[in-house]
Formats: C-alpha cells, structure tokens, sequence
C-alpha cells in the first residue's frame, strides 16, 4: 500500500505540471494577433504528458478503490494549481496574504469537491 500511495503521488504531481506547463505554454499561443506553432506543440506535449501521468495515477487509485471521479480530480487539480504557480514564478512575489488566501481558496475547492463526491 505503501508503494501504491508513493506511485500516486509521484504520478499525480508529474501530471499537474505536465498541465501546468500546458496551461502556462497555452497563455502564449497568441502573441500580437499571430499563432506561434512553437507554443502550441509545447503546450500540446505538457498537456499529453500530463493525461498519460494522470492515468497512471488513476490505475493506481483505483487499485485502492478510489474510483469517485470528485475525489480523483482533487488530487490533480491540487498538484495543477500549485505548478502554475510555481511555474508561472509569480505566485512568489504575492504580498503573504494574498499567497496565504490563495491556498484558503485551494481548500475551499478541495473541501467542495470532496463533500459532492461523499453527497452520493
């Protein structure tokens, strides 16, 4: 179970940059009115990169019986968040507070897609 929670992780974290990368490649696709193929390929591979470390998180999940899809999303959508950010670099220059309420936010998100998934 150990090496289970381990694979999780590290698969869920994997797939919330891979996203976070195409999140952040994606804001870049359009630059003074013109396409830039570039980006896009980048964008296309994070996002690939990250759906392929997703499904491996979720073959993992599912083998603890995790198979709620509230419950299986809060954990990538978590991991995804915090690499844009990270990624972005400017969450680091936020005044504290506005680092502080931005992980109330986390939660409150976190909080209201764990109680619809136990609503059922």
């Amino acid at each position: 179970m150990t090496t289970s929670i381990l694979l999780i992780t590290v698969f869920t974290v994997l797939s919330g940059f891979g996203d976070a990368a195409g999140f952040i490649y994606a804001s870049k696709v359009w630059q003074d009115g013109r396409f830039v193929w570039i980006e896009a390929l980048k964008c296309i591979v994070g996002f690939q990169f990250g759906m392929l470390m997703y499904w491996l998180a979720l073959w993992k999940l599912s083998d603890l019986g995790v198979v709620v899809v509230e419950i299986q999303t809060l954990f990538w959508f978590a991991a995804t968040i915090v690499g844009v950010a990270l990624l972005s670099g400017r969450v680091l220059s936020w005044p504290a507070v506005d680092q502080l309420i931005a992980g109330g936010v986390l939660v409150g998100v976190g909080w209201l897609l764990y109680r619809g998934a136990s609503a059922h």
